[in-house]
């Protein structure tokens, strides 16, 4: 009797051991799968040598946040450079944006329109806690305003970046950025060991996850263009047209033969050190502007999708070779 039920026991624990086995495996598998799928669909896009298409959105309901969200958009610049910094504001805009259904539907975490915050600050003025902020709420990406140099294209990077491990070959520039990531990690969907080897600037991690979006303003930044998109971690150059032209004494003539000779400078330099290059575009330019090389277009303000956002980027797409 003895022997029978240790028989017994044997057979029914076998097959909870063989489960317990597969566990680990079947976890190993998700974790692999899922750091196979890149979280930030504008970087995934950019690095395939295609152009991106976003807006400025100064909207931060949670309609337009939904709305945002399934528009066909590669990217939604959230514009808190003219508008009130809340961080709790947000947070929620962030939490609007996320689609349920889609990650269902998907089966990965990667958002379908990339949330890229647009800071307050200028270069000159190195507020690092508004950057820390704005990732900790889980923004995938920073565009800072009027970078005019080298060094604040560095600080720029820097505070986005946590310090990287003893004896990384892409240490620098070393970042500044606090741990304890707040909420970012539950709106990413990963661990917080995950999100401190994501969590990092792209290229200069090919493997980041964070854009650092650099813009020229001022005909001091076009003059230094070559200095500060070397610096590593840049990952995209935007040219602010209307602030250019008003900086170089053209108003808001942003037409004017000076201004579109500073544009095509930097653009220039982009081409040549494969950084893609951004600038505002409509329907009427979209076309040409892809033609000419932009990767990091938006196409319209901060009405949300408007009757004309959706042909310029029904355009922009097509153009790109993306429809």
């Amino acid at each position: 009797m003895r022997h029978a039920a240790a028989a017994l026991r044997r057979s029914l624990l076998l097959p909870v051991a063989a489960l317990a086995a597969t566990v680990p495996v079947a976890e190993a598998q998700a974790q692999a799968s899922g750091q196979d799928i890149r979280l930030n669909r504008t970087i995934e896009t950019l690095d395939r040598g295609e152009a991106t298409f976003g807006i400025f959105n100064g909207d931060f309901s949670l309609a337009n946040a939904r709305s945002l969200a399934n528009s066909g958009l590669d990217f939604v610049l959230i514009d808190m450079e003219h508008g009130p910094w809340s961080s709790e504001t947000l947070q929620a805009f962030l939490l609007g944006m996320t689609d349920k259904a889609s990650i269902v539907r998907n089966g990965h975490l990667q958002m379908a329109v990339t949330p890229i915050v647009r800071v307050p600050q200028n270069g000159r003025e190195m507020l690092d806690f508004i950057v820390k902020q704005a990732l900790d709420m889980g923004a995938f990406g920073i565009m800072f305003p009027f970078i005019n140099n080298r060094d604040e294209a560095i600080h720029a990077v820097a505070s986005m970046r946590y310090p990287r491990p003893r004896g990384s070959d892409i240490a620098e520039p070393h970042g500044w950025r606090g741990r304890s990531p707040g909420v970012a990690t539950w709106f990413w969907g990963i661990s917080g060991g995950e999100y401190f080897q994501r969590a990092d600037v792209w290229p200069l991690n090919p493997r980041g996850e964070l854009l650092a979006a650099i813009q020229i303003e001022t005909p001091q930044a076009v003059e230094n263009i070559e200095e500060i998109i070397t610096v590593p971690g840049v990952g995209a150059i935007f040219i602010g047209p209307l602030d250019l032209a008003t900086q170089m004494g053209y108003g808001d003539n942003t037409g004017h033969p000076d201004v579109e000779a500073a544009i095509q400078t930097v653009l220039a330099s982009c081409l040549a050190h494969n950084i893609p290059c951004g600038l505002t575009t409509g329907a009427g330019n979209v076309e040409q502007r892809i033609s000419q090389g932009f990767r990091f277009v938006t196409v319209g303000g901060a009405g949300g999708i408007t009757p004309g956002t959706a042909e310029a980027l029904s355009r922009g797409m097509s153009a790109a070779g993306r429809r």
